[in-house]
């Protein structure tokens, strides 16, 4: 009998190949009742079992059941594009999620979801299920395929596709050769931003802003949006994007972002993304240098919103900020405090169902997604789907994303200058004292500090995302940034009489900017980027802590982000368990320089009693390991402080520089940093 890894990777994979055919290499087979056959294949029933059903290894019989009412599904297109961000869809996308969590029983859901899977939209039915799959105890082990698994397009120049069909067409499984995927295939070096590419386009990037997205959905029912410092998390995963992407920038002798923040001023940088939906065969629209933003009016996609409508949502949630408080739908005020108001200000601004109220403050950040997404055909004259920013598996491939966001960032920057400077008694620890720290190689005989970083050709299967394709294995290499492993050390001293535990803070800030000059810490410390955070028991005396970077609290492992399918569905492999939410650990530390970039490296350890949330959890069981960006499943956030401590907030005027902030306080310390990057390409072994 088949366990349920195998039912649902069976209804995951190959979206738009029809569930009479066979599954998993032809592996897996579902018994289909007559009634779960769309109407172009019921009068082919028979003729079909016997044709595809055949010589099958594991078959699943599926029961009668009577037919979901799945019409509310009928709006969106099978083979249409489907968007988070398309208030709509989310609607339509958070009824199909409840009807998923209503099955009483894991075969149920299985029964349901298969008459479902080849009547509505192909994405929106993977979002859904996988949603559901999370969210219900009785499923929430099983392991979800990554998008790159189930929509290959979404990442990768389809160039690769035909060679791919070829080679599996011809050439026997053991015999297969991997198909390699070009760098920077999207625009030429005349192209600066192009610089970028490679961190824009990165697969574990987008792969990490799909799965944030899937873990904390904006829509659908109350239980699987409301969740433990949901709004808060959506501010500081997507500020600690802009930190990174700005440090990153300044690596290639680029500018900081420039907000966009005047949504009537031409858009100077231009977008080819080069990538398909399968479902149609359509590409991506690019987006051509200044370009300006018009009012949507997409009645065919229920899309409408004017540029007035952004500005009047804009101003309102500023006259909540400087208020000190939103007012709710049902005429109650919301204190925007320093513990919950980052919180309601991020359902509010990216516009969760948790939002105070809609109607009055809008849909601002979605909706600007929106605009961008259409800004090539406004009005649909010329029927254009989307283009990446509209859709979350591939926004962040588009340089405008950074200038969108950075403007949201500045939003919740306005909030959070609200509140004075951190105290004393909130940032010291007594008897605490870190005499050292660094990061070395995980190499001997080498030298303190300097980090190396280069790139890498990594290998992934993409067979099961291939549609009508061939059978078993589809091999692609793509090459990345990685970075040579490292070992944080820090001396610390423990003045007390006990022992005492510690919340170990780590960061890594840029210190100039793409000219070579100096970045003050007024602006070092918005770009201050978070490495790792973990308790520590210190004994009485001496301690030395040893970290290492695959340790850390920010990434999820790279068998978790580019994993085996077949192995994620073998019984107990807690490796492939849930949890894929998390910043790819190839992209943990900046990239560097040839000739050696510098950076603050910045260690502290916070009051444990200042910290401590009520539950005890294992940072090393599966699913917890990235909890700084992505949270605990069913838990509280383990930390409560407000998440980017101690930089989240402003500092004193008199304050100019990290190592001044630093002096004060005997539980803090930094260090500066190299990091080289040497141009060369070494295969993942």
């Amino acid at each position: 009998m088949a366990n349920n890894n195998v039912k649902f990777h069976g209804l995951l994979q190959r979206p738009y190949e029809p569930m009479f055919l066979p599954k998993s290499g032809g592996q897996v087979y579902f018994d289909l009742p007559d009634n779960y056959l769309t109407d172009r294949y019921r009068p082919l029933g028979q003729t079909l079992q016997s044709r595809f059903g055949s010589n099958v290894p594991t078959r699943i019989p599926l029961p009668n059941i009577a037919a979901p009412d799945i019409s509310f599904a009928q709006p969106i297109p099978r083979r249409g594009g489907f968007s988070t961000f398309n208030e709509m869809h989310r609607r339509v996308a958070g009824q199909l999620i409840e009807l998923f969590l209503n099955q009483s029983d894991p075969d149920n859901l299985c029964a349901v979801a298969a008459y479902c899977r080849d009547r509505v939209n192909g994405p929106m039915f993977q979002y859904a299920l996988s949603v559901a799959l999370q969210h219900r105890p009785d499923t929430a082990n099983v392991p979800i395929p990554s998008f790159l698994e189930m929509f290959p397009d979404r990442f990768i120049d389809p160039a690769v596709f035909p060679q791919m069909q070829e080679e599996g067409r011809v050439v026997s499984q053991g015999d297969r050769m991997a198909i390699d995927i070009p760098m920077n295939y999207t625009a030429s070096e005349r192209e600066l931003e192009q610089r970028m590419a490679y961190w824009r386009e990165d697969i574990g990037v987008n792969l990490h802003h799909w799965h944030w997205h899937l873990v904390y959905p904006a829509d659908g029912p109350d239980r699987v949006v409301r969740k433990d410092r949901r709004g808060e998390l959506f501010y500081y995963m997507h500020q600690q994007v802009i930190a990174r992407y700005n440090t990153e920038r300044f690596a290639n002798g680029l500018p900081r972002v420039r907000t966009f923040a005047h949504l009537r001023e031409t858009i100077p940088e231009a977008y080819f993304p080069k990538i398909i939906r399968s479902s149609n065969n359509r590409t991506y629209p690019g987006r051509g240098r200044n370009q300006m933003l018009s009012d949507l009016n997409r009645v065919e996609d229920q899309v409408i919103v004017s540029i007035s409508d952004m500005e009047t949502w804009t101003g309102r949630i500023f006259e909540a900020i400087d208020a000190g408080f939103a007012n709710a739908a049902n005429g109650t005020q919301i204190q925007l405090d320093n513990r919950a108001g980052i919180d309601v200000l991020g359902n509010m601004v990216e516009n969760s169902t948790l939002t105070p109220d809609v109607n009055y403050y809008g849909r601002l950040h979605n909706e600007g997604h929106n605009m961008l997404g259409y800004i090539h055909d406004p009005d649909n004259s010329f029927l254009e789907g989307f283009g990446v920013m509209a859709d979350n598996t591939t926004a962040m491939r588009d340089p405008v994303f950074y200038r969108w966001h950075q403007h949201i960032d500045d939003i919740f920057e306005r909030h959070k200058r609200r509140f004075k400077p951190y105290t004393k008694d909130e940032l010291s620890n007594s008897d605490v004292e870190i005499e050292s720290i660094s990061a070395q190689l995980n190499r001997a005989g080498t030298k303190s500090n300097i980090l190396l970083t280069f790139w890498q050709r990594s290998q992934v299967d993409l067979g099961t995302g291939l549609d009508f394709g061939p059978e078993g294995n589809a091999f692609a290499t793509f090459t990345h940034i990685q970075h040579a492993p490292f070992t944080f050390r820090i001396k610390v001293k423990n003045d007390s009489d006990s022992n005492k535990r510690g919340t170990v803070r780590i960061f890594i800030a840029p210190v100039t900017d793409e000219a070579g000059r100096n970045i003050p810490f007024r602006e070092q410390r918005r770009w201050m980027i978070e490495l790792d955070k973990f308790t520590v028991n210190m004994n009485p005396g001496e301690n030395n802590i040893v970290r290492r970077s695959e340790q850390s609290s920010v990434t999820i492992p790279y068998e978790r982000t580019f994993r085996n399918v077949a192995a994620s569905n073998q019984a107990n492999n807690e490796q492939f368990r849930f949890c894929n939410c998390g910043w790819p650990s190839h992209m943990l530390i900046p990239k560097g320089s040839p000739q050696g970039t510098m950076y603050d490296l910045f260690v502290m350890i916070s009051n444990y009693n200042d910290d401590v949330v009520n539950q005890d959890f294992d940072e090393n069981a599966p699913c917890n390991d990235s909890h700084s960006y992505c949270g605990l499943r069913d838990m509280l956030y383990p930390d409560a402080r407000n998440m980017g401590f101690p930089f989240d907030r402003m500092v004193a005027s008199t304050i100019s520089s990290l190592k001044e902030f630093t002096r004060p306080y005997k539980n803090m310390a930094t260090t500066p940093v190299q990091i080289r990057f040497t141009n060369t390409v070494i295969s993942r072994v």
